[in-house]
């Protein structure tokens, strides 16, 4: 009963977020078809059941990521997905890309940590007033060059490794990051409205990939997730015994 009121409650969500809206029957990439409800107005709409299950998984597997400390890197390009990104990653420490994906951030990791470091480093030496050395148009190009590597690499800085796991907003747009995700063995988890291939990821979750309150809502959701697997893990991680004092370290009266 509990079990069957929770599957009501989620859905419920899930509808109030917007999530059934997918496209017009035209636009429907043949594996979407099993999750499409039916029409209204002339857009088709997801079947919440079955996106509920397999929001599911992608919890399920994003908690299991957090359990280990690894990370999992967010994704939205697009206009609608790009605060949401940004602001739930930030929310939990996670790494993000909240535009343009830079070709080689996985595939070539070791030239983006470069530029990470690079940035980091001339963003302490400005806080330090170490860039006093430099003239007044050289410190004007400082700045800039700062602004451009915040712009692009700003979101990647507590990415010290590849990560475990990658959330994509809309897949078919995403397409080069997740070949690149593919190329490097980092499991996909992506929202992906009816014109996506459902099979070009791991952990896909069919929904509504275009509204800012139905991106926000999965995104915020496998926040949780991360969250919830950080917290189980510390939870059931055996405790530290201190060592009993050796023999000759007991004083006696």
């Amino acid at each position: 009963m509990q079990a069957k009121q929770e599957k009501n409650e989620m859905v419920e969500k899930l509808f109030k977020a917007g999530a059934h809206f997918a496209y017009a029957k035209s636009r429907r990439h043949p594996s979407m078809k099993p999750f499409i409800f039916g029409v209204k107005n002339k857009v088709e709409i997801f079947d919440l059941e079955k996106t509920k299950e397999m929001l599911e998984k992608a919890v399920a597997f994003v908690s299991s990521v957090a359990s280990t400390n690894g990370q999992v890197l967010f994704l939205g390009g697009k206009n609608e997905s790009r605060e949401a990104v940004k602001g739930t990653a930030l929310s939990v420490a996670m790494p993000y890309v909240s535009g343009r994906w830079i070709g080689g951030t996985l595939t070539n990791f070791s030239e983006i940590k470069k530029r990470i470091l690079k940035l980091e480093t001339l963003t302490t030496q400005k806080e330090k007033g170490e860039l006093g050395k430099y003239t007044k148009k050289e410190r004007l190009l400082i700045d800039r060059e700062i602004e451009n590597l915040k712009r692009f690499f700003g979101g990647l800085s507590v990415m010290r490794d590849l990560p475990k796991a990658l959330f994509v907003v809309d897949a078919k747009r995403e397409h080069i990051a997740l070949a690149e995700a593919k190329q490097m063995g980092v499991p996909v988890i992506s929202l992906m409205n009816s014109d996506n291939n459902f099979k070009d990821c791991e952990y896909p979750i069919p929904a509504n990939d275009a509204s800012v309150s139905s991106i926000k809502f999965f995104a915020t959701e496998l926040a949780k997730a991360y969250e919830k697997g950080k917290i189980t893990a510390k939870a059931s991680a055996p405790a530290v015994v201190k060592p009993a004092p050796a023999v000759s370290d007991v004083k006696v009266k």
